[in-house]
């Protein structure tokens, strides 16, 4: 729905008010969305004190740039990760593998997302996060990511893919790339999955330089990313150590700090004591790995800021790929329910909005192929009528050729008689009567 003029100014007006009590508190008001006519794709809000600048995503949420008073701190993905972490809460945080799962972490309404690397891993290569995923590809897949959305993102930066040298430019990589943040660990190469066995650290000097020569190349590029400092000595030494590095990992300049896992909520505890005005980072794994699983009231509680959720996406995504594969291999379709419809999935990835901006480019030769071609009814018609002009055919071909009709389909739930759920349960299917009629001029159902 398109809104009025008087509308627009309104909530421009609302808008502004909001921004300006913004800068008397450390949060900005987060994803505040604003209706616009579907024509407006920028706003200039002007007062006497100054002047500020928005602009619109790709689904109308409304995103400030730059002000004249130089607060262009909002247009900065790691200045907005830096207010969320100094805004009381805990914040969850679900962990993308590229650009459509972070446009649906964006769309569910979260503030922030990391990326996984396991999961990466897995989409682009479908190998095992053992190392093997190179600094280019996961540079190359967060421009995917962050380039599709506008929430900041925290980077997987594995181990800095080498020694200090390499960590520097890593973070500089990652920051051209436009992450909000990058996490760091202490692993050796080839690094492996931190809930899995096998993990070795380096040495505590070396892992303090990381840190250093990350804060460093964050001067060097004039960027304010946020640098999470990650551990996994825990598992490959024990909790003392880990106690001890993060201490100094903290003390060489990092923004967040991230023990993995970690075995208990008592160590859990033990580990958000640590240099107490530092944000601490839980990770969540789900499905069986080595740390507790906490609400993020209990989390809050502890004493950590942000939570990650590593594998509920890439995790439910394999399974939704399996169940959809095992309907089509046994000549049936997915559950209605399982999947968003056509119209859906095209209003997930933009495609009516794109219609609607290349509408404004659009020539006079070109208006008319436009507006014919964006009709979902139109096509869905014309599909209909060349289905109907085919079955035509096949009538008027002569008697010799066999005719294949199908006369009436049924939808049913593959539910057994007393309404239990067994290994097909959730999968739907299409039961066709079909009427052949033969060489012979005989019709059979």
């Amino acid at each position: 729905m398109t809104a009025r003029p008087e509308e627009v100014q309104a909530n421009a007006h609302l808008l502004y008010n909001n921004v300006k009590l913004a800068r008397q508190r450390p949060v900005l008001p987060p994803n505040m969305s604003v209706p616009l006519p579907s024509y407006c794709h920028s706003l200039v809000i002007q007062s006497h004190h100054s002047t500020i600048r928005f602009s619109t995503s790709y689904r109308g949420r409304i995103c400030a740039l730059t002000s004249d008073a130089g607060d262009d701190a909002v247009s900065s993905p790691a200045k907005s990760l830096r207010r969320l972490l100094a805004s009381p809460g805990i914040h969850l945080g679900p962990a993308c593998f590229d650009a459509l799962s972070a446009k649906l972490v964006e769309r569910a309404g979260f503030d922030f997302c990391f990326t996984t690397g396991f999961g990466i891993s897995a989409a682009r290569l479908g190998l095992p996060d053992t190392g093997l995923i190179s600094y280019g590809e996961m540079v190359d897949q967060g421009q995917q990511i962050t380039g599709a959305v506008s929430i900041p993102i925290i980077g997987d930066g594995d181990n800095g893919y080498g020694n200090p040298m390499n960590v520097k430019r890593t973070v500089k990589g990652y920051i051209r790339a436009g992450f909000a943040g990058i996490i760091l660990e202490d692993q050796v190469s080839p690094k492996a999955c931190g809930h899995t066995r096998g993990r070795k650290v380096v040495s505590r000097e070396e892992a303090i330089m990381k840190i250093k020569a990350a804060v460093d190349a964050r001067k060097e590029s004039g960027s304010d990313i946020v640098i999470v400092a990650r551990t996994d000595s825990r598992q490959a030494v024990s909790l003392e150590e880990s106690l001890w590095r993060t201490r100094a990992l903290a003390d060489a300049g990092a923004d967040v700090l991230f023990i993995d896992a970690l075995a208990s909520k008592e160590e859990m505890q033990a580990f958000c004591e640590v240099s107490p005005l530092v944000p601490k980072m839980a990770n969540m794994l789900e499905g069986g790995g080595k740390t507790p699983i906490l609400s993020p009231l209990e989390l809050a509680d502890v004493g950590y800021k942000v939570v990650a959720y590593p594998l509920s996406l890439i995790g439910v995504s394999i399974r939704a790929m399996q169940d959809a594969l095992l309907a089509i291999k046994g000549g049936r379709i997915p559950s209605p329910g399982s999947m968003p419809s056509f119209e859906e999935i095209k209003e997930i990835l933009g495609f009516n909005v794109y219609y609607e901006e290349e509408m404004l480019y659009s020539t006079k030769t070109s208006q008319s192929r436009l507006e014919r071609g964006y009709s979902s009814t139109s096509n869905s018609a014309n599909s209909i009528q060349n289905s109907t002009q085919k079955v035509l055919e096949m009538r008027n071909r002569s008697a010799q050729d066999p005719v294949v009709e199908v006369v009436t389909p049924e939808i049913y739930g593959n539910y057994s008689t007393d309404g239990s759920r067994g290994p097909y349960s959730g999968i739907w299917s299409r039961k066709l009567r079909v009427r052949i009629t033969g060489r012979d001029g005989f019709e059979r159902l």
